[in-house]
């Protein structure tokens, strides 16, 4: 995945991500068991996408569920992938489960 994505590899590296940030984030969250792996890997190409396309006006993060599980619980993520659009650390969108590019940019058209 390209470096226009934040991996960060702990919750602590997350949250200084988003506090760095002046721009609203995309956190899409990842899970490392059979079944999310291959929706994971979907979303890392659609969210790869959506950085290029939002260069400037969105900062994009892929936090694993395991890595990360304060943000996991912080966020209420019950499952990956899922995806919330956090304004100054506050969620204002959550979306759950595999989503195309069009339907990420809905997600985020309507809140950004």
């Amino acid at each position: 995945m390209a470096k226009r994505v934040h991996r960060p590899r702990e919750d602590a590296e997350f949250n200084f991500i988003l506090g760095m940030s002046e721009v609203p984030v995309l956190a899409y969250f990842t899970g490392t068991w059979p079944k999310a792996i291959e929706p994971c890997r979907v979303m890392d190409l659609v969210v790869s996408g959506i950085a290029d396309d939002y260069t400037g006006r969105l900062t994009a993060v892929r936090a694993d569920i395991t890595r990360c599980p304060a943000a996991t619980e912080r966020y209420g993520i019950t499952g990956a992938p899922s995806c919330v659009l956090l304004k100054e650390g506050e969620a204002v969108a959550h979306g759950t489960g595999p989503m195309t590019i069009a339907e990420v940019r809905t997600f985020l058209d309507g809140h950004l």
